[in-house]
């Protein structure tokens, strides 16, 4: 849909315009974004280091919902048939219903 969505070392996760590179929004998180967003049906999936997986609307950036890991979250998640999957520092795989 025209939008690059980036994690940072800023503790943001950004919103871009692909043509211009203008912001569209950005979402604060608690700690720094190596995790890659998937983006599946207006929805931006991420992990951060603060230990949470966050869904935030494509659209707008607001939070839709965010799950508490045992640590720091830095692998990108995959969305597949509603559940989405993630590792974490602390060993384990998630699977998470993706509508919370």
């Amino acid at each position: 849909d025209g939008v690059v969505y980036v994690g940072s070392e800023d503790n943001y996760v950004y919103a871009l315009d692909a043509g211009s590179g203008q912001l569209r929004w950005r979402y604060r998180t608690g700690y720094d974004v190596f995790s890659s967003p998937a983006v599946v049906d207006g929805v931006v999936y991420v992990g951060s280091w603060d230990r949470y997986v966050y869904a935030l609307d494509a659209a707008s950036g607001e939070l839709r919902w965010r799950y508490e890991t045992g640590s720091g979250v830095q692998s990108s998640p995959a969305v597949v048939d509603g559940v989405v999957y993630v590792g974490s520092r602390d060993g384990s795989v998630y699977a998470l219903d993706a509508g919370r």
